[in-house]
């Protein structure tokens, strides 16, 4: 026991070193660096393939039947288009800060983007004219923009806005060709543009209230009068909903009388609704109606693997789809003539592509071919979908991912939370993870604990308000289980997570300080009530629902005593904490403020803060470096190298 206690500390000597004095601060470029060595060249090489792999998602299908997809070749993801499957990607936009949110148009060769500065996530809307090249300024350039949303003969294109007062998010209408838009409701709250009816006289929207709570309304366009849709006895949570394409109805997903989002119609003469995927005992993702209206494709959340559904609305009768490999499904649309359905798949083991295949038949066309860098894709590895009881009995999902390491050897332990926190850890693929597997021999496990998305709405409300700690004791009972694994290090388990997933490593680390190696923190939450002080004011009352009103005297006791910051002491084993300067969801307070009083406490701190980034690193030089410290961070600390 002396010579292993002899070894760790001197494994960790350099992180001590670290400790004894306050780190200088290193600027290099936008990235500001306090506490973190030089990062050997030898690390840089060995992760260079991994960096450079790249996946493309789905923005749409264009009038002439091409395909938008977004996608990387230099700094950020921009816009190109493929005009035939396996075509060349020809590059749309060229900005040096990422592009979302794409929206063709439905008759023009154009389409609207969504672009924020610095990862502010203030977006603003803009016209790509394809034949002309020109870009336009659709939105203010000051408030937050987004939702974009065509009218079905693109005369008309909604959006959301914080224009008005900066806190709640409105409706406007933009007729195209137009710059300014009008204004058509104006009321308190974050409401969302759905649908336009077939003749443009009635929008389909929705006002958020919680994840558990929305509410849908159709809104005239011409006397602006809002009407309740669907309302029910008993809140329930709404998830996409359209027009039929005769105006006559509405698709909706909700999780009416159910645990999970189930996709309904109803006629807009009935009052009631009529169940379209009864069989399916699992969450209605998204949905997608073909342009004539015959038929409508829908993707389902089965244990976190995507499946493809295909209906024929006259005939109500399921269509075969081809058979895809297990993974995610994405971004589904049919063609202009509702013949051909685009989607993209992502894998454990493949990064994320485009592909369609003609409706009623089982070939797959692919679109577009990622690079992965190089590497042998037979190395990848899956994970292992496992369920194990909590401190209550609750059975927590958790997919595993073992390196392959010689028999008789025990791989140390990543365990990796996810943010939300009303999100969910899926077999999804990251060429880091598998760096982590492959050059690491390190284990990977992705828990989904009690407040994850997927399982259930009273699953997902089972980590709300004062029940906040007991998704952190579902880490405790991973720990427990990671120990009963022959194959599995309990002596090395690192943890680490974003955003919410961050706020849980923070409190992992208080809580199961003795049994974690370090920790690695990035844009995470340190103090809820100073988080809910300082996030923006657009976000505050959806996140008070979810984490309790700190204005409530009782609940602004508990949210002090539980915060990772009034526990820091509590924290002794490293930690590297990760922050984008201009993060409009957890503020760069959140970050600064734990590195302060974790280094008071002569806690070692490893820093890495961005001035160009918002929540997480979206430019690839400033991940690349990300990255490395990671790993090197992971050797030190967790490795012992």
């Amino acid at each position: 026991m002396r010579l292993l206690s002899a070894c760790l500390l001197l494994s960790l000597s350099p992180l001590l070193a670290n400790a004894a004095e306050a780190p200088a601060r290193v600027e290099r470029g936008n990235l500001l660096i306090e506490g973190i060595p030089a990062i050997p060249a030898e690390l840089n090489e060995r992760l260079n393939r991994y960096q450079q792999v790249r996946g493309a998602g789905l923005g749409g299908w264009l009038p002439d039947g091409s395909l938008l997809i977004s996608t990387r070749f230099g700094e950020t993801s921009q816009v190109h288009r493929v005009k035939t499957p396996l075509g060349a990607r020809s590059q749309q936009t060229f900005f040096p800060e990422p592009v979302a949110a794409v929206a063709p148009h439905p008759r023009q060769l154009g389409f609207v983007f969504a672009k924020d500065q610095g990862g502010d996530e203030f977006y603003q809307l803009y016209w790509q004219d394809l034949a002309s090249g020109e870009t336009r300024l659709l939105s203010d350039g000051k408030s937050r923009n987004g939702g974009a949303l065509w009218s079905g003969d693109g005369s008309l294109l909604a959006l959301s806005t914080t224009r008005r007062n900066g806190k709640d998010t409105d409706l406007h209408v933009l007729k195209f060709g137009e710059t300014d838009s009008v204004p058509v409701l104006e009321r308190e709250g974050s409401w969302t543009a759905l649908d336009f009816s077939p003749d443009n006289q009635t929008l389909l929207v929705q006002k958020s209230i919680s994840i558990n709570e929305s509410e849908l309304y159709l809104l005239d366009l011409g006397d602006l009068a809002l009407t309740r849709f669907h309302d029910t006895p008993q809140p329930v949570a709404f998830g996409s909903a359209r027009f039929a394409k005769d105006g006559k109805g509405i698709y909706f997903t909700s999780d009416e009388g159910s645990e999970f989002m189930r996709l309904h119609y109803q006629a807009l003469s009935a009052w009631q609704a009529r169940l379209l995927s009864a069989e399916v005992p699992w969450n209605v993702e998204e949905f997608s109606l073909s342009g004539g209206g015959g038929r409508l494709a829908y993707v389902s959340n089965e244990d976190g693997l995507a499946v493809l559904h295909l209906l024929d609305l006259k005939t109500g009768k399921k269509i075969a789809a081809p058979k895809l490999p297990a993974g995610q499904i994405g971004g589904i649309d049919f063609d202009p003539r509702g013949r051909q359905l685009a989607f993209s798949l992502d894998r454990a083991t493949a990064p994320s592509d485009i592909y369609s295949f003609r409706v009623g038949e089982q070939k797959l066309s692919r679109w577009t071919e990622s690079e992965v860098g190089g590497l042998n894709t037979a190395d990848f590895i899956e994970p292992q979908l496992i369920r194990y009881p909590s401190f209550d009995g609750l059975s927590i999902p958790a997919f595993v991912y073992r390196p392959k390491l010689a028999a008789g050897v025990k791989a140390p332990v990543i365990v990796s939370i996810h943010g939300g926190p009303e999100a969910q850890a899926l077999p999804s693929f990251s060429p880091i993870s598998q760096y982590y597997l492959k050059e690491l021999g390190a284990a990977v496990i992705t828990p989904n604990v009690r407040g994850s998305d997927g399982y259930g709405k009273s699953y997902l409300k089972l980590d709300n308000g004062y029940l906040r700690k007991d998704s952190v004791k579902d880490i405790g009972a991973l720990l427990d289980w990671i120990a009963t694994q022959p194959d599995l290090d309990a002596g090395r388990v690192l943890v680490m997570g974003g955003s919410y997933g961050g706020y849980m490593t923070l409190a992992s680390m208080v809580d199961y300080n003795d049994r974690l190696r370090a920790g690695v923190d990035v844009v995470g939450i340190s103090h809820f009530v100073t988080f809910l002080t300082n996030t923006q004011d657009y976000r505050r009352d959806l996140r008070r629902v979810e984490y309790g009103d700190e204005r409530i005297p009782e609940m602004r006791a508990y949210l002090e005593e539980i915060a990772p910051l009034s526990n820091a002491q509590k924290i002794t084993k490293p930690m590297l904490m990760v922050q984008g300067l201009n993060d409009p969801r957890v503020p760069a307070s959140e970050a600064e403020q734990m590195v302060a009083k974790m280094r008071a406490n002569g806690g070692v701190v490893w820093y890495l803060a961005a001035k160009d980034e918002g929540h997480g690193f979206k430019k690839k030089s400033n991940r690349d470096y990300q990255t490395a410290a990671t790993v090197l961070f992971l050797k030190q600390t967790l490795l012992g190298e």
